[in-house]
């Protein structure tokens, strides 16, 4: 091939790349077009968000983000809306309900994968299972239980529950994840006089940085936007933010979009945070054992 057709041929695979690149972006944008319709409506006055046609151009104002935190009372005085609580009850929450899932089944998926026993199948089925019920059928007997042992209304209540129900599926997220290791270094590690726990936390966990991250991103989502359980297991000092976002909807004057959307925003935020750190390895994870790295 000359010069000038390997010249052509790369302009024409630049052009190509060009054009992919733009018909994702448009797939994209369509896709995340509610998220930014709301990040945009948190920035308007009430009278822009009810504007009809929409108002695409406007005054933006910092003012619903300051009422999710505050609001003036009767006198012309700023009260706290408790909502910085009801934040820091969701991260803690969520990240703690999410850790204690992890570990606890990353140890049962160790396990599971290498000291496999006789009806394994079936019971990981078993756990699985767990995962595969409704929050609404569970519910009554889950509310019994915490109401006899005292634990509705804590924070190690809804804690432990949502480990719980996070168990199942860290537990099948990391045995694909252990399947896919050569057992290869674990057997001559083994030779060497290492225990299981070294070859468990030096050779196994080391290598699963990827799996480890893309279980926790999953069950994060998954937890932190739980609705029903925070509803009705939680009291006024452990309520989360999707419980305090529906009973701050309501109002003599209508649903208060902005005020909303502002806390719609500050809710995303958390999630963009910790999939945007773990990116590297969430794809790698979401991809484990299918490409190399």
């Amino acid at each position: 091939m000359s010069i000038f057709g390997k010249g052509r041929k790369k302009h024409a695979l630049r052009e190509a790349g060009w054009g992919y690149s733009a018909i994702c972006g448009a797939i994209g944008l369509v896709y995340f077009s509610p998220v930014l319709w709301i990040i945009l409506t948190s920035f308007k006055t009430r009278q822009d968000a009810l504007a009809t046609p929409p108002a695409f151009f406007f005054t933006p104002t910092f003012d619903n983000f300051v009422r999710v935190f505050y609001r003036l009372t009767s006198e012309g005085e700023q009260m706290a809306t408790g909502m910085g609580l009801f934040f820091f009850n969701s991260i803690f929450i969520a990240g703690a309900g999410v850790l204690l899932a992890v570990i606890i089944g990353t140890s049962a998926a160790y396990g599971f994968s290498r000291f496999p026993l006789k009806g394994n199948d079936t019971y990981l089925f078993v756990i699985l299972t767990t995962r595969m019920l409704p929050p609404i059928v569970v519910i009554v007997p889950i509310f019994l239980m915490f109401r006899i042992t005292g634990l509705s209304g804590s924070y190690i209540g809804i804690i432990l529950l949502y480990a719980m129900f996070n168990l199942a599926f860290s537990v099948w997220m990391m045995k694909s994840f252990f399947d896919e290791l050569s057992t290869d270094v674990e057997d001559a590690a083994r030779l060497e006089g290492a225990n299981e726990w070294k070859v468990f936390f030096k050779i196994c966990l080391p290598q699963l940085k990827a799996g480890i991250a893309a279980t926790s991103v999953f069950a994060l989502i998954l937890t932190w936007n739980e609705f029903l359980f925070a509803l009705l297991l939680t009291g006024n000092d452990t309520r989360t933010v999707p419980v305090a976002m529906a009973r701050s909807m309501g109002g003599q004057l209508g649903v208060d979009w902005g005020l909303l959307a502002a806390i719609i925003t500050l809710f995303l935020i958390p999630v963009f945070i910790v999939t945007y750190l773990l990116q590297n390895h969430l794809l790698r994870g979401v991809t484990f054992g299918t490409v190399k790295k």
